[in-house]
C-alpha cells in the first residue's frame, strides 16, 4: 500500500487498524561512474514497498534528497543542510503524527541522514505533546538497511572483501535490480582508495577521485539485487512488526 496511490478514506480505514507506517529516506548523490545518482533513494524506497508488502504496512512517499554535502564535487549531487533535513523529517513525523500515525518505521538509504533523522526524532518528541493529548505515544524507529543481519551476510557472500563503504555493488545492485533498463559500464581503477577520514566535498573528491569508497561496483549484477532486495525485506518487515508491538 503506498500512501501517494491512495485517497484519504482509504488512509482513515487503515487507521483504524494499525498506526504503523513505513518511510522510505534516501539521497541524491554520486555512486561512482556506473552508480545511479538516485541510488540511496532508489534503494531505500525498493526496499520499504517490498517490506510493506510483506507486513501489509502502509509506504510512505520517498524523502529523496538527504544530507550529501561531501558528494557536491560531483555533478549531480543535490544536499540539504543538517538542519534543513532535521526540518523536513520533524515536520513528516508531525503531519503523520496528527492524522493518528504513532509508529513511523524509517528505511534509511544513506549513512549521511543518520544524525540528521535521529535529531529529528527528538525534536518531533518534544513537540508532539504539545500537538496532541497522545503525543507522548508517538515512536520513530531509524534502520540502515545495508546493517541488517541479510545484508551483511550476503555482502560477504557476494562480493567478499570488495563490497566497500560507498557506491558498493550491493547497493548499485538493488538499483539495478530496480531499473534494469539503465546499468551503466565505465572502465574503472582496479584498486579503489580504502575508506579513510574527510573533512567536506574538496577533500572528498581529492581522496576519492572516482567517487567510490573501497568498492568495486562492477560486481554489481540485477540477479544479486534481487537476493538483497527479497532478504532484506524480509528483515525489515520483522523489525517493523516488532516495532509496532513493543510497549
Amino acid at each position: 500500500m503506498q500512501l501517494q496511490l491512495m485517497s484519504w478514506p482509504e488512509v482513515e480505514s487503515y487507521l483504524e487498524e494499525s498506526v504503523g507506517i513505513v518511510v522510505p529516506i534516501g539521497a541524491t548523490e554520486q555512486h561512482g561512474p556506473t552508480g545511479l545518482i538516485g541510488t540511496d533513494a532508489i534503494a531505500a524506497e525498493t526496499l520499504a514497498r517490498r517490506t510493506g508488502e510483506l507486513a501489509n504496512a502502509l509506504v510512505g512517499p520517498t524523502l529523496a534528497v538527504g544530507m550529501s554535502e561531501h558528494h557536491m564535487r560531483f555533478p549531480g549531487s543535490i544536499t540539504l543542510r543538517p538542519t534543513t533535513l532535521i526540518a523536513v523529517v520533524r515536520d513528516v513525523i508531525l503531519a503523520l503524527a496528527r492524522h493518528g500515525f504513532r509508529r513511523v518505521f524509517f528505511v534509511n538509504g544513506h549513512g549521511g541522514n543518520t544524525a540528521s533523522i535521529n535529531a529529528a526524532f527528538f525534536e518531533a518528541y518534544t513537540e508532539a505533546p504539545r500537538l496532541l493529548t497522545d503525543g507522548d505515544d508517538l515512536r520513530c524507529l531509524n534502520t540502515e538497511w545495508w546493517a541488517m543481519p541479510s545484508a551483511e551476510r550476503l555482502s560477504a557472500e557476494l562480493f567478499g572483501d570488495r563490497d566497500g563503504d560507498h557506491a558498493t555493488p550491493s547497493e548499485v545492485s538493488i538499483a539495478a535490480a530496480a531499473y534494469p533498463d539503465f546499468i551503466k559500464t565505465a572502465d574503472l581503477a582496479d584498486k579503489p582508495p580504502p575508506t579513510n577520514r574527510l573533512f567536506g566535498p574538496a577533500d572528498f573528491r581529492r581522496r576519492y577521485p572516482e567517487g567510490r569508497m573501497g568498492s568495486h561496483p562492477e560486481l554489481a549484477t540485477v540477479e544479486a539485487g534481487e537476493r538483497i532486495i527479497e532478504a532484506v525485506a524480509v528483515d525489515l518487515a520483522r523489525e517493523f512488526e516488532e516495532f509496532l508491538a513493543e510497549e
